[in-house]
């Protein structure tokens, strides 16, 4: 059978997608490659949520074609999903257009294509489309030890900036036992660090019972046996479900970290978006989790430029962002998106102010984070090592306070391989990373 590569694009859930279209492949009899020079077809997993997004999963669609003619290009993914009949008639690079509404569909078109088919179209409608299951994962992309798990897919909160629910569908929730199955798999093959994702784990469960039930399934995940690290990320800050702050308290398994994607401040802001919160709101759900849990990392993100945003509005968030000191944020300028509400509101805010108000929040962030980073400057801490410099005795590793991709990293005065396991003490920060001195091995 051929072999296949993965050019993989777009956010940890589309990540998850792409690790488990290469195990069903790899199920199939196709072989996986380590690089597009070494493959046969090459499947692009494209993302769709925003216009710099679109366009470079489209560049890399044609770039490939590009260098290499003979081989077979696949356009998977969020992009494919939503774009699937302009893809297929407008973008002849591609062979195949294959969305993510049913991914056991794709071994046989993929194989179709391999043995010389026309040109591919395979996009399932969501509504057709059952909650994602545990299908057991072979390839990981994340750093050797780490790995995620979407337990929803889909999302119901319809914000109004949000091609979510027109891509992914509505929200569609796993059955707990089948998460905890997955994670204690990943966990006999020595994964160390299980992050939990979906787009927005407070509302995990309320389709199947009518509740949030993310503190049902990290009761049971803290059943399991071992020695290994749960991340829960992307929670929405409008219905955060605080039963799970004992929990975490309870259990040294779980990071104390959250992902609270406040987006603005401005009540009329918010509003306009759909969201029901306001700064108020949102700075006592902070001082909650930091009396809870004083030593808890809190990330979230910042919507620049969105319709109506006043001087005064932005004004406000600068204030709420002061106020809130947010040990991690990251910032983004407002994407016009076809068919959602914010696509046709008026009194659009251009391109350049929007660029100059996420620079200015950039700015302001980067002393806070700094600051915030010194309470654990002195503590010990168990690391992940991510990569290893030999030739100076040096390793790069992440500690709980600190997510895959999105966060600093820790640069740990030895040499170790990817995938282990050290204890550490921080010594130092720098900018947003920490210097750390080792302590011990936890792992080979």
């Amino acid at each position: 059978m051929p072999a296949f590569y993965i050019d993989q694009h777009g956010c940890a859930k589309n990540q998850v997608d792409g690790e488990e279209i290469s195990a069903r492949l790899i199920d199939a009899g196709f072989s996986a490659s380590a690089s597009p020079e070494d493959a046969d077809i090459i499947i692009v997993n494209t993302c769709g949520f925003i216009e710099e997004a679109k366009k470079e999963s489209i560049a890399a669609i044609v770039d490939i074609k590009r260098r290499w003619p003979e081989k077979k290009v696949i356009a998977a993914g969020c992009l494919s999903q939503r774009y699937s009949d302009a893809l297929f008639s407008d973008l002849p690079e591609a062979d195949g257009v294959f969305g993510n509404g049913d991914l056991s569909l794709i071994p046989e078109a993929v194989e179709k294509i391999a043995r010389g088919a026309e040109r591919i179209l395979l996009a399932i409608p969501q509504q057709r489309v059952m909650p994602p299951t545990y299908y057991p994962r072979t390839t990981f992309f994340d750093f050797p030890g780490t790995a995620h798990i979407k337990i929803t897919e889909g999302c119901s909160n319809h914000c109004s900036y949000c091609a979510i629910p027109s891509i992914r569908g509505e929200l569609r929730s796993r059955r707990s036992e089948d998460v905890v199955a997955e994670a204690r798999a990943l966990i006999d093959k020595g994964i160390f660090e299980l992050v939990l994702i979906g787009q927005d784990l407070g509302n995990y469960g309320k389709d199947i019972a009518g509740r949030c039930m993310l503190p049902d399934l990290l009761t049971s995940l803290a059943g399991l046996r071992g020695n290994f690290r749960v991340r829960v990320l992307y929670i929405h800050p409008d219905h955060f479900p605080y039963e799970i702050l004992p929990i975490i308290k309870e259990d040294s398994r779980f990071s104390p970290y959250f992902d609270l994607p406040f987006q603005h401040a401005s009540t009329a802001v918010l509003r306009n978006m759909g969201r029901r919160g306001s700064a108020e709101r949102y700075l006592e759900l902070i001082g909650r989790i930091r009396a809870e849990l004083p030593l808890s990392m809190i990330r979230s993100t910042f919507l620049v430029g969105f319709p109506g945003e006043t001087e005064a509005d932005f004004a406000a968030l600068l204030d709420f962002q002061k106020a809130a000191q947010l040990d991690w944020l990251g910032t983004f300028s407002y994407s016009r998106e076809e068919n959602t509400p914010a696509y046709s509101m008026k009194y659009r805010v251009s391109k350049a102010t929007a660029q100059k108000r996420k620079t200015l929040v950039e700015e302001m962030q980067v002393a806070i984070t700094a600051e915030r980073l010194r309470r654990f400057i002195g503590t010990k801490d168990h690391f992940i090592v991510e990569e290893t410099f030999d030739h100076d005795e040096l390793c790069i590793g992440r500690g709980w306070m600190q997510a895959p991709e999105v966060d600093g990293v820790t640069l740990i005065g030895a040499a170790r391989k990817p995938g282990t396991i050290v204890e550490a003490r921080i010594t130092s920060v720098n900018g947003v990373d920490f210097g750390a001195a080792l302590e011990y091995t936890a792992t080979p």
